[in-house]
């Protein structure tokens, strides 16, 4: 036979070899492999498995918080007209099919259903709840999910637009209830913890701090005493729980300045707990929010009014209206007076005032220190009760300030211009005609149609006794300007 021959014996150590060189192989791979593994391994730096949870943080705060926090879902009908697009009611293509009358028949109701997202606080162990007032607005239905995903019905118990609370009750007891904190010793610099459910994506918990205390005049309530934080707030985080660094509710999350943005951009503002503590106490108590009334339309005292007014500092509220025959006006309270403390206690803006006397119950009686002419007196005032339906008027804060005259024309007021101005007859003054825009008098808070009364106290009834009295005011002037019926100071 040509070639090479192999035994059977020849072929059985050949396939022996074989298998031990690819034994020794794959035995010398893996032995690589394992070291490889081993290396890797050993230099990873493992946690000790008995080790707990980190020791610093908002972890144990937010774990016992969580279950007090609710999402609250709330849906009411609004009956819409039921209308056509422009156009069809008189197109005779449509009128040709429908009769003559098609576009002269009322319009047909139509209902719809609108859906509120937003967040709440349990309170007490009975079910109470708060949150905004905004979230179940004429809410028809309000349903409330817990932290554990049980969903109850809720009722309204009452609502303070003017602050934009609202009390809800739920059905059981033996709830979890957060502990209620001191929103007076909040301090700017504290941490903030905000608790909600933005967004609809379930329980979240936002970080910050607390930036400003007493923010108002912002135009977002009534009353506004709002505490400042940059932890983030979003849509849908309204009526959850703003909360300290012991897990203390400190306030009611209910606004964001957002720049038309509608997200969070570091501004977010907070109801105080006490406030919210406060008007809950009356809504259960009483069934609805009284507040009491001293009858002033008070305005802030800006840098040119306190030089007009002979005042060092920028603190107290300047007395610009007086209701007739109101608390005020009847305990001898003036316009042009300016409040310096109440009842011992220093106003240190018009803001602060309001929200001090509307927390107050009527029939109480309060110490006014006053400043008049340069000298102080005391002035006692028994509240009244404050009336909703003038309560917007007599309680929004007007004016402004900046200085000089120049580019403002006026002319003297006459019975018929009055009363296009809705004014009585009887009115004297001057009316603001124009104002310039490129004139520094543009911002001083000066409107067209304004009926300028008095200059420094004293009374003007036509344009030659207004400019006299500017030519002796020099450069600063106090002007009281009626505005539709209320008065109120602006300097010039």
């Amino acid at each position: 036979m040509n070639g090479i021959q192999f035994s059977r014996k020849s072929k059985a150590a050949a396939l022996a070899l074989a298998l031990t060189v690819g034994a020794t192989g794959y035995a010398v791979a893996r032995a690589k492999e394992a070291a490889t593994e081993a290396h890797v391994h050993a230099s990873l730096k493992m946690a000790d498995p008995s080790e707990g949870p980190s020791r610093t943080g908002f972890a144990p705060i937010v774990k016992e918080v969580l279950p007090n926090v609710v999402n609250i879902s709330s849906s009411k009908v609004v009956r819409t007209p039921n209308q056509m697009p422009e156009g069809m009611q008189t197109d005779p293509f449509f009128q040709q099919f429908f009769g003559q009358g098609f576009g002269n028949r009322p319009e047909i109701p139509k209902d719809r259903r609108e859906q509120s997202l937003g967040s709440g606080v349990i309170v007490s162990p009975e079910g109470y709840v708060l949150t905004n007032n905004h979230v179940v607005d004429g809410a028809t239905d309000v349903k409330v999910t817990l932290s554990d995903k049980r969903e109850l019905k809720a009722q309204v118990v009452g609502t303070d637009p003017k602050t934009d609370v609202a009390v809800l009750k739920l059905e059981g007891s033996k709830f979890p209830a957060i502990t209620l904190g001191d929103s007076s010793k909040v301090q700017v610099g504290d941490y903030a913890l905000a608790i909600g459910d933005p967004f609809g994506v379930g329980q979240t918990v936002t970080m910050g701090i607390v930036s400003a205390k007493g923010r108002g005049n912002l135009g977002i309530e009534d009353y506004e005493d709002f505490i400042q934080t940059d932890a983030p707030i979003n849509p849908g985080n309204s009526g959850g729980a703003l909360v300290n660094d012991r897990g203390q509710l400190v306030g009611i999350n209910t606004a964001i300045l957002s720049h038309g943005s509608g997200g969070n951009e570091g501004i977010g503002f907070a109801i105080p707990i006490n406030l919210a503590r406060d008007v809950m106490g009356q809504i259960l108590d009483h069934g609805k929010v009284t507040r009491g009334y001293l009858g002033v339309v008070v305005q802030p005292i800006t840098p040119a009014m306190a030089k007009a007014l002979g005042q060092t500092e920028l603190k107290g509220a300047l007395v610009g209206d007086v209701s007739p025959r109101g608390p005020a006006q009847l305990s001898g309270v003036e316009r042009g007076d300016v409040i310096l403390e109440i009842n011992g206690k220093v106003v240190n803006d018009s803001n602060e005032l309001r929200n001090t006397v509307a927390m107050m119950q009527p029939g109480e009686a309060v110490q006014l220190k006053i400043s008049r002419n340069g000298s102080t007196r005391d002035i006692s005032v028994k509240l009244g009760e404050l009336p909703v339906s003038k309560q917007e008027a007599q309680n929004q804060p007007e004016g402004a300030s900046k200085d000089a005259l120049e580019g403002v024309s006026v002319e003297s007021l006459n019975a018929e211009t009055a009363k296009q101005l809705e004014l009585p007859e009887s009115t004297k003054g001057v009316v603001v005609t124009g104002i310039d825009p490129s004139s520094p008098k543009a911002e001083s808070g000066l409107r067209k149609g304004d009926v300028i009364q008095e200059v420094n106290h004293q009374r003007v009834h036509n344009v030659a006794e207004f400019e006299q009295a500017m030519h002796k005011s020099g450069n600063s002037a106090l002007l009281l300007v009626n505005r539709g019926g209320t008065t109120l100071f602006i300097a010039a």
